[in-house]
């Protein structure tokens, strides 16, 4: 049958069994999935959403009653909007670490000790059972330039409590980190605003 010749009621038939189709498939796929521990996210790629997206778990787990820890390494702003309304809400503890991007502070020792202070503060959270939820935001920065030991950043993060989630953004994942992850996404640019000259605003970039 041609899909000129098609009733509607054929077209509803059909998609109903495909529906029910997929309804299996999906079910059982659920029923397969019995295992509840942490997860380690790994948000990565050139394309715009990596942090937001991982802002956007502080929030979800914030609604369930989760405590939130968040390092920012790289990044120096204490201005954004992100941290201007989850910084401040009981079970947040946010802490702005880094000393601006790397093209900005040309300095790699000072990148270093930077970068280190930073990892301590997390390794803080790493060892907190009550801290549902760990953002690393631009951690994986801090690990392409090799600021810290990708051997001691795997070790804390695999030896942290059973049930907490950690997220970790930033272009140029390292392959250690991608295999040790349960859930990595990487994010592909098609369009960015800033190329046809748009500068940054506020709401869009911070």
């Amino acid at each position: 049958m041609s899909a000129q010749t098609m009733t509607t009621s054929d077209r509803d038939t059909r998609h109903n069994e495909r529906m029910q189709r997929k309804k299996t498939v999906v079910d059982e796929k659920i029923a397969a999935a019995q295992a509840e521990r942490g997860v380690l996210l790994v948000n990565t790629g050139n394309g715009k959403g990596k942090s937001s997206a991982a802002f956007g778990l502080v929030v979800r787990a914030l609604g369930h009653g989760m405590k939130v820890g968040v390092v920012q390494f790289i990044k120096s702003r204490g201005d954004t909007g992100e941290e201007k309304v989850l910084g401040g809400l009981p079970g947040v503890s946010w802490h702005v670490m880094g000393e601006g991007f790397t093209w900005e502070t040309q300095d790699r020792a000072r990148d270093v000790a930077t970068a280190a202070a930073a990892w301590e503060r997390a390794r803080g959270f790493l060892r907190a059972p009550e801290i549902g939820l760990v953002v690393l935001d631009e951690l994986n920065i801090a690990l392409k330039y090799r600021y810290l030991e990708i051997d001691t950043v795997l070790a804390d993060l695999l030896a942290r409590p059973t049930m907490q989630h950690v997220v970790v953004t930033g272009r140029a994942a390292p392959p250690e980190l991608v295999a040790a992850a349960d859930t990595v996404t990487d994010m592909t640019p098609v369009k960015h605003a800033f190329a046809a000259g748009v500068k940054a605003m506020p709401g869009m970039e911070w």
